[in-house]
């Protein structure tokens, strides 16, 4: 068996316990929290020469370390950029991960592919469940596996927004995911609940058709109800009907993993701690034999016991809170009697990526840049999601770019939103923050002439230019005048 084959393969997961997601913010508390056996780390986030202090004394200490990506948009109608391959298979060896984790996403649209302006989300975005969706998810995720020292596992992500005409349950599309290209699948529960809430889907009825076998952990997360839909914001414990979904899940299946995500509003160790003692806790109630990860259970070496997937008898599911006005779902056409296994064939697959293409081209356009949601779509959901992406926008921009909300205040948010309105990201969060300080400026704001002082400054030293002069500003109220604003 080679390489490729080798990492294809559906052998047994990675036992990896009881986690945690790693960040900066909580990175002494995650050092001190007690039965950590793994930790994921956001792999755009580490530098692939280089691990933060914190990572080497976990991994000195045999913690697992997992990366996690976020912008390789696998789902897209493009190929995966070879470069952020390259970059998340350094990251990976520089670990010494057992895996690597990304999503069944897509992340931005449009390009030479569609013949128009290249579009960024800045955020996870579904893929429409169609077998032209597949067919490129699938030579997607084989081109990753090829790229890649180690396997590849797929997060089902949470949505605000259905696409129309959908030909698969997530069940169906992930299952046949699954057999075409021997991907793991990582199943976030928090996600499941999130779609429950915000598009009727049934969890149990996913957990039942989903291929289990191939699970290579768990996500849990905390998330919110505001605006009539569930948030999965990362920033709020752990409910309830999370924790009951990952009981149904611990109750089919011996989960190699479970962790807890945690990326905003970060509580104090002992409540991390407390969350922790949950989930074990949940998945030890579930299963119908002793519990196979837990606090620190660990072998020599510091690996986890490795026995195969044993499938059970579920228990009784438990059904979460009904759904708060939830989108009417289509019901899936009967697949076609087909082998989907095998290639379409390259022309066939061109033909594929330029009509998945031209649909998420539109959806984020519609999304981004204010043009007519297309058809089909709940036009509310969109202005839902359109603010939810310039909100997420606004954030990283701020992380990316801290100085930004010191120099502009309370003003900040305000302005970036106005900002984001009618500019799409276009070229990643540090050009957006350029190109936002540049809007400011050339609009003569801030009012008050030491901040913009203070702006200016701080975009000529990462711009390498001056200020836009008079000609610039004045070229600016002409563009500005004469763009179509959103309604």
């Amino acid at each position: 068996m080679g390489e490729t084959e080798r990492k294809r393969a559906p052998g047994a997961p990675a036992q990896l316990g009881v986690g945690i997601g790693w960040r900066p913010e909580i990175a002494e508390a995650v050092e001190a929290l007690p039965g950590i056996d793994w930790v994921e780390v956001v792999a755009e986030n580490l530098c692939a020469d280089h691990l933060p202090d914190s990572l080497v004394r976990l991994r000195t200490r045999g913690t697992t370390v997992v990366p996690h990506g976020v912008s390789l948009g696998l789902g897209g109608a493009d190929r995966p950029d070879a470069g952020r391959l390259a970059a998340l298979a350094r990251k990976a060896e520089l670990l010494g991960a057992p895996l690597v984790t990304e999503h069944v996403a897509f992340v931005r649209a449009g390009g030479p592919l569609t013949a128009t302006p290249r579009l960024e989300a800045g955020h996870l975005l579904p893929v429409p469940r169609t077998r032209d969706a597949l067919d490129v998810l699938c030579e997607n995720v084989r081109i990753a596996q090829d790229a890649l020292p180690v396997p590849l596992a797929l997060e089902n992500i949470a949505a605000l927004i259905a696409w129309p005409d959908e030909e698969l349950t997530e069940a169906q599309f992930l299952s046949e995911l699954v057999e075409r290209t021997g991907v793991r699948l990582l199943i976030d529960v928090a996600n499941l609940h999130t779609n429950h809430v915000n598009r009727g889907e049934t969890p149990a009825e996913a957990l039942a058709g989903l291929p289990l076998d191939a699970l290579a952990y768990v996500h849990v997360a905390g998330g919110l109800e505001r605006d009539g839909v569930w948030h999965d914001t990362h920033a709020h414990p752990v409910p309830g009907p999370v924790l009951d979904i990952l009981a149904d899940l611990a109750a089919r299946v011996a989960p190699p993993g479970v962790l807890l995500e945690r990326d905003e509003n970060f509580p104090a160790r002992e409540e991390l701690a407390a969350e922790l003692a949950t989930i074990r806790t949940t998945v030890a109630a579930a299963r119908p034999r002793p519990l196979l990860i837990g606090a620190g259970a660990r072998v020599s070496g510091g690996a986890m016991p490795d026995p195969a997937p044993v499938r059970v008898t579920p228990v009784a599911s438990v059904t979460p809170t009904a759904p708060a006005t939830p989108v009417a779902h289509p019901s899936p056409v009967p697949v076609p009697a087909r082998d989907h296994r095998r290639d379409h064939g390259r022309v066939g697959t061109l033909r594929a990526r330029q009509r998945v293409g031209v649909a998420q081209t539109a959806l984020l356009s519609s999304l981004v840049a204010g043009t007519p949601a297309p058809e089909g779509f709940d036009a509310r959901r969109l202005g839902v999601q359109s603010r939810a992406l310039a909100g997420k926008r606004a954030d990283v921009v701020g992380k990316v770019a801290p100085e930004l909300p010191e120099i502009l205040g309370a003003e900040y948010r305000p302005a970036f939103l106005a900002y984001a309105r009618n500019r799409p990201m276009t070229d990643g969060y540090r050009h957006d923050a350029l190109d936002f300080a540049e809007e400011l400026l050339v609009a003569d704001r801030p009012e008050d002439p030491a901040t913009r002082r203070r702006l200016a400054a701080w975009w000529r030293e990462r711009a390498g230019t001056r200020p836009p002069g008079p000609a610039a500003r004045l070229a600016h109220r002409i563009r500005t005048a004469l763009r179509p604003h959103r309604a």
